[in-house]
């Protein structure tokens, strides 16, 4: 295989327990499982040769076996999406060159962010990356709208001029003082690549105080010296949600309705 995607998808959620399970509206009025939404729109990316589900949830494996995922078992000691991909692509007979991580929890990812991030990862100078999108005014608007009511909205990402990364953060960064002429910020896409390489170097690292901080998996690349990516992606006109918080379903089921995503 060239290129698998995973969905780590866990019970357990801090903010959210059982969000995998939550059952979302789309267009046609069907009701689907936020894993099924998920592990759907990875099954629509060109370029992929494999999609597993990843959990350590028998909840959550049996709901995905039972829409057709494969599923791969990973421990409960798994702290986050990236260490479960490293748990899983070592469960794989045939090791990809490339692994994608599209979390669970973001079923509105276009097909093109993914595509957009297999193709950047053909590159074998490139060790990890992940798509940004610039915020168009209703996303901005809902960062801060969150942040301002002590809700975890969206991830934000600043760039270096070669288009690393240099921090990314559930502030939004940088500072917006007035959403009537804000700065240019970019919010991050919940979608990662990476070599079999970088995953194994991330399960030698131990976990860094920015990544703690903030909850952030990406940022114990960066703690320890692996540059990030970043690939601007073109959201053409689609809003990207996350499901972070029961407010979000709304949010989520709006943009379903809208796109008429059945």
């Amino acid at each position: 295989m060239n290129t698998v995607i995973f969905i780590p998808a866990r019970y357990a959620s801090t903010r959210y327990p059982g969000k995998p399970l939550v059952e979302l509206t789309g267009a046609t009025g069907e009701r689907k499982s936020l894993i099924q939404r998920a592990w759907e729109a990875a099954k629509a990316c060109k370029g992929a040769d494999a999609v597993y589900v990843l959990t350590d949830d028998d909840r959550i494996a049996e709901a995905a076996r039972g829409f057709g995922a494969q599923v791969l078992m990973t421990s409960s000691e798994a702290r986050n999406g990236t260490e479960r991909c490293a748990e899983a692509v070592a469960q794989l007979d045939t090791q990809p060159k490339t692994v994608i991580n599209l979390q669970g929890d973001a079923p509105l990812t276009p097909t093109w962010f993914v595509e957009a991030l297999i193709e950047k990862m053909a590159d074998p100078q490139v060790q990890m990356a992940t798509p940004i999108l610039r915020c168009d005014t209703e996303t901005l608007e809902n960062f801060v709208t969150d942040r301002r009511n002590d809700r975890v909205g969206g991830t934000t990402a600043v760039t270096r001029t070669d288009g690393t990364a240099l921090y990314f953060s559930k502030e939004v960064l940088p500072y917006v003082g007035d959403l009537n002429n804000p700065p240019e910020v970019w919010h991050h896409v919940g979608v990662y690549g990476y070599r079999p390489d970088a995953l194994s170097a991330y399960m030698r690292f131990d976990e860094g105080a920015l990544e703690k901080a903030e909850g952030l998996e990406q940022l114990r690349f960066l703690e320890n010296g692996i540059p990030v990516t970043c690939v601007p992606v073109d959201g053409k006109g689609r809003v990207f949600w996350e499901l972070n918080n029961p407010i979000d379903v709304e949010r989520i089921e709006k943009v379903l309705k809208k796109e008429g995503i059945a």
